[in-house]
């Protein structure tokens, strides 16, 4: 299995979901708190789907 490294744009939506996802876990802000967690994941996903898939 070969790694691509993820384009620009991708590695920029994955570091915003983990900013949300961080502010929504630890600084319990009333919106972002259900979903801090599964901000966290998405942010993950992101990010390991422009490492093995090429045009991500």
């Amino acid at each position: 299995m070969k790694l691509n490294a993820p384009k620009t744009i991708t590695f920029i939506v994955a570091v915003v979901l983990f900013v949300l996802g961080i502010v929504g876990a630890l600084a319990k802000v009333a919106f972002l708190a259900p979903f801090g967690v599964w901000l966290l994941v998405a942010a993950f996903v992101v990010l390991a789907l422009g490492n093995l898939l090429s045009g991500l």
